[in-house]
C-alpha cells in the first residue's frame, strides 16, 4: 500500500470521524451498565477475530517464519485491548493508552503494509485491528473517564521492557526481525530519524519513555485539583466517575 496514497489518507479520515463519533457516543452514555456491555461484546469479538488471524497466518499457504509468529507488538496490543475492554482492567487500560496512541499510531501514520498473498483480506486486517487498538485507548481515557497516573506509566513500560525482551529471543533464534529489534525496517520510518541499528533501540525507548511522560503528566496535575478515586481497588488508573466504576472482573448487572 503507498504510504500517504489514496488508500491511506481515506483510512486515516475514516478513523478520525469514527472516533469522533466514538468518544461523543461514549461522553452522552457514560459508563452505564449498557454501555459496559457494549464494551465487553466489542472486546470479545476483537478477541475472536485476533485469535482467527493467528490461526489464519498459521495456515500453510500463509504462513512466513518473518510475520506470522503473534509476536509483533501489535499482536500483544490486540490481545490486551480486548481484554482491557472486556474487563476494563486498570493496568491493561494503561497499557492500552500508552501503547495504543504510540506504538501503534506508528503503523497508521506510516504504515509497513506489503501484501504476501491475499491483498483484500490483509488490507482489511491491517486496518481493523490496527484502528481499533487506536480508538479503544481514545474511548476510554477521554469518552468514559479513565485517567492514567504515574503507575500506570511504569506498568505500560514495564510491560513494553518484557515484550521487547522475549521478541528479541525470538529473533535471535528464528532471524526474524519481529519489532524491528534486529534491525531497520525496509521502508520509511520515525526510526530513520533515530540512527542505525542499534543506536536507535535506545533512542527510541527514551523518546518513548519522554512521550509516555508527557502523556501523563496532565493527568497528575488534573488529579491535583480534581481528585479522581481509583478505579475499583487500584491506583494504576483513576476514573473520573466512580459511581459507574465496577472492579476488574465484576459481572455486568442489568
Amino acid at each position: 500500500m503507498p504510504m500517504y496514497g489514496i488508500e491511506h489518507v481515506t483510512m486515516l479520515l475514516a478513523l478520525v470521524v469514527i472516533t469522533t463519533l466514538a468518544i461523543a457516543w461514549a461522553r452522552r452514555t457514560g459508563l452505564t451498565q449498557r454501555a459496559k456491555r457494549s464494551l465487553a461484546t466489542a472486546g470479545w469479538l476483537y478477541l475472536a477475530l485476533s485469535v482467527g488471524w493467528t490461526i489464519w497466518d498459521f495456515l500453510p499457504a500463509n504462513f512466513t517464519l518473518d510475520q506470522s509468529l503473534p509476536v509483533h507488538l501489535s499482536d500483544v496490543l490486540r490481545i490486551i485491548t480486548a481484554i482491557a475492554l472486556i474487563t476494563r482492567s486498570p493496568a491493561l487500560v494503561s497499557i492500552t493508552y500508552y501503547w495504543g496512541l504510540t506504538l501503534n499510531l506508528q503503523s497508521l501514520v506510516t504504515p509497513d503494509l506489503n501484501y504476501i498473498t491475499h491483498p483484500e483480506i490483509e488490507f482489511v486486517s491491517y486496518w481493523l485491528f490496527h484502528s481499533l487498538a487506536l480508538v479503544a485507548p481514545l474511548v476510554l481515557i477521554f469518552g468514559f473517564g479513565f485517567r492514567p497516573t504515574w503507575w500506570s506509566l511504569a506498568v505500560a513500560f514495564g510491560a513494553l521492557l518484557l515484550w521487547a525482551g522475549i521478541t528479541a529471543t525470538v529473533n535471535a533464534i528464528s532471524g526474524a526481525n519481529y519489532g524491528y529489534l534486529a534491525h531497520a525496517p525496509a521502508g520509511p520510518s520515525l526510526l530513520d530519524f533515530m540512527g542505525g541499528w542499534p543506536l536507535y533501540l535506545g533512542v527510541a525507548g527514551g523518546l518513548i519513555l519522554t512521550v509516555w511522560s508527557l502523556m501523563t503528566l496532565p493527568w497528575a496535575l488534573l488529579q491535583r485539583r480534581d481528585p479522581a478515586p481509583a478505579a475499583g481497588r487500584h491506583t494504576i488508573m483513576r476514573i473520573a466517575n466512580p459511581q459507574a466504576s465496577t472492579l476488574p472482573g465484576e459481572p455486568l448487572r442489568s
